[in-house]
């Protein structure tokens, strides 16, 4: 019986659900594959140009700055390994990122769980306050923090540079973190508190397990975005022993010209590990930013 020959009084949950035809589902898949083919490359294009640019010479990389190398230049990745300033300035960004997102995630997870279990006067302006900082980045503050930082004597040290990218990334992470727990079930909640158990030992050995996924997310994107970040260290850091990797590109640059084909090398050795770790951490990364998204 189709809907015109339905009584009018027949619920709607009664009613026998419409069945897409195949041409339309045919539709639908071709443009999502076509949707993620485009995104695709989209990422990887410029991805894949600057690996390839790294084996070219400079006047192939002007002239044919997409295509494959006519002559695979190794010697370009391997002058920047065997060099010890690479090496130093990838420690350098391995000590600023890691310590970054450690204290991120301490912080932000801290905060979060007060906000979602904890009811206090003026909790919403406190957040509210919190996640004012999604809207200005770093660099809307840089005269203010060297000030800060200069007075605090952090300036040329690497807590200098870790403690207002902190700062900047809380937002997010409360923000991810309080969405997480809002979602972990009331009742873990009152039969730990029924049974003894405090906030604290509920949020260390209880919600602190549950949250590997949503930990691994934050955790990735403050270190990707610490790895990533120039301005912050360039204008806190002095000492070319203490530059993190972004800096490094400067030593490629001179005053007439600029080696092209060495900065795309550089870039390229520079990224490949915050790649490697995204891809490792992936099924974590998208099961943290879906958790809460579909209530069951």
């Amino acid at each position: 019986m189709t809907d015109a020959a339905q009584p009018l009084g027949t619920p709607a949950s009664r009613r026998p659900a419409r069945r897409r035809g195949p041409r339309r589902d045919g539709l639908l898949t071709l443009y999502l594959y076509g949707a993620m083919i485009l995104v695709a490359c989209i990422v990887l294009v410029p991805l894949l140009t600057t690996a390839l640019g790294g084996f070219k010479t400079l006047g192939e990389l002007r002239t044919n700055p997409f295509g494959l190398p006519q002559e695979w230049i190794w010697s370009n990745y391997w002058d920047i390994l065997t060099t010890e300033r690479y090496w130093r300035m990838l420690g350098n960004s391995l000590v600023i990122s890691s310590l970054t997102a450690f204290l991120t995630l301490a912080a932000g997870s801290m905060a979060a769980f007060t906000f979602a279990h904890l009811r206090f006067f003026g909790s919403g302006a406190l957040l509210n306050y919190f996640l004012l900082g999604l809207m200005f980045p770093a660099a809307t503050a840089v005269l203010p923090l060297f000030i800060r930082i200069r007075d605090l004597g952090l300036l040329d040290t690497y807590l200098g540079v870790v403690l207002p990218q902190v700062a900047f990334g809380l937002g997010m992470s409360i923000l991810l973190f309080r969405n997480f727990f809002r979602n972990v079930p009331k009742d873990l909640l009152d039969a730990a508190l029924v049974d003894g158990c405090g906030y604290v030992r509920y949020f260390w050995h209880i919600t602190l397990p549950l949250s590997r996924p949503i930990l691994a997310t934050v955790g990735i994107v403050s270190f990707v975005n610490s790895w990533n970040n120039y301005i912050l260290p360039l204008i806190l850091l002095n000492t070319e022993t203490k530059y993190p990797w972004p800096l490094g590109m400067m030593i490629y640059r001179g005053e007439f010209s600029t080696d092209w084909h060495l900065v795309l090398a550089f870039v390229t050795l520079t990224i490949l590990p915050t790649i490697i770790v995204f891809f490792a951490a992936q099924k974590h990364i998208v099961a943290g930013l879906t958790a809460g998204a579909v209530k069951g």
